[in-house]
């Protein structure tokens, strides 16, 4: 039997994921989660929230270090990706949550309209699912982007969304496929590599690496929403969720005329209050520059951690410098035009900005062998096995 200094010391090896080791590492940290959303909804019950905290983060952080979801298969390190986001939030959001000395209360329940009185089941499930915080009052602020689906019937918004998701994820596979083409046994393989090429002369260089960044943008956006957009199918059609508990999650990014309307309307808003919240140090400290530099280097430092999923030696800076250029362009932005930013020139000033930085950020997840994976191409390949099978 292990003494308990061993079992409070934080794993070094990791070992495959069995249903011994889910039931045993994964599922605890996930109570905890539940257990705190469910105790933020109700009055005085802080203390509690604190007492468990500590307990909810060392077991997040071991189930981060100690399992591989990924059974040692490189090809889908994704899986890897979705274990380490999971236990991120799980310990940022219930440290939110524990530092909340009012309940949250859920501005519109929907789901749970008919009934008398507040459904702190739906409420707890609702509040640990909705990452952007939609009908709640803790999310003030938040730009959701305006609806285009039909809303008025369940099977005609599935039905809308599912070509939808299924839309973005045939472009996003061909996507893929054109980016890895364009050096596959370098970073377009599992074992990564630079989109910089030296053998190319300078201006050359940088336009091959730029047209890489855009397409993998292009990627990464179409890949999100649908991830989104098929959960919103399942949610609404087996779930009975009303159709505005999905409203949109992304704008057009590509149409953003300044570097304040892309981060904070075009582009997704699931982690803002994550963000925000692990800004707020510096906000402190420095006021609104430094929560808006906190902000853009917290998501930095997500970004660096699904790294780490790919490659545990990749490079903190490869992904806090970029994020924090971002943060750096609002603040210039604001200070040299206020809130004039747009037309042509905000939209050129805003492309170039984020094609200069996401040549870095992109360098850094390529390096890390990011596009080796194949989610999309696995997909296809079995449902063609299951269409050979008849």
């Amino acid at each position: 039997m292990l003494s308990l200094p061993d079992r409070l010391r934080l794993p070094t090896d990791r070992v495959p994921v069995t249903t011994q080791n889910f039931v045993s590492d994964i599922l605890p940290p996930v109570v905890c989660y539940f257990a705190t959303a469910f105790l933020v909804l109700l009055p005085r019950t802080q203390p509690i929230r604190i007492a468990l905290w500590p307990v909810t983060a060392f077991l997040a952080v071991c189930a981060a270090r100690s399992l591989d979801v990924s059974m040692g298969q490189p090809k889908v390190m994704y899986w890897e990706i979705d274990l380490q986001i999971s236990m991120f939030c799980i310990v940022v959001r219930t440290l939110d949550w524990t530092v909340q000395t009012k309940p949250f209360i859920r501005t519109v329940q929907r789901s749970a309209k008919d009934l008398p009185k507040r459904n702190f089941v739906l409420d707890t499930l609702d509040l640990a699912c909705n990452f952007r915080g939609c009908d709640w009052n803790w999310s003030r602020g938040l730009y959701v982007p305006p609806e285009t689906r039909p809303t008025s019937s369940r099977l005609a918004f599935a039905t809308s969304t599912l070509v939808s998701g299924l839309k973005h994820t045939f472009i996003c596979g061909v996507i893929h496929s054109a980016v890895k083409s364009f050096s596959s046994h370098t970073f377009g393989s599992v074992n990564g590599g630079t989109i910089f090429d030296d053998s190319l002369p300078p201006h050359i260089r940088y336009l091959r690496s730029s047209i890489i960044t855009t397409l993998c943008a292009f990627a990464v956006c179409l890949l999100l929403q649908a991830g989104y957009e098929l959960a919103a199918v399942l949610c609404v059609l087996i779930f009975r969720q009303h159709p505005d508990q999905w409203p949109p999650s992304f704008g057009s990014p590509w149409r953003a005329t300044s570097l304040r309307e892309f981060w904070s309307r075009s582009w997704h808003q699931w982690l803002r209050r994550t963000f925000t919240f692990l800004g707020y140090p510096l906000l402190l400290l420095f006021g609104r520059i430094g929560g808006v530099i906190g902000t853009f280097l917290a998501s930095g430092l997500f970004h660096h951690i699904v790294l780490l999923a790919f490659d545990p030696s990749s490079e903190m800076w490869r992904m806090l410098l970029p994020f924090g250029m971002m943060g750096v362009g609002v603040i210039l932005e604001r200070a040299v035009a206020g809130n004039k930013t747009g037309g042509w020139m905000g939209w050129v000033w805003t492309m170039g900005w984020l094609v200069l930085w996401g040549n870095v950020m992109a360098d850094g997840w390529t390096r890390a062998g990011m596009l080796g994976g194949q989610p999309i191409e696995r997909l296809v390949r079995t449902f063609d096995e299951y269409l050979h099978a008849f």
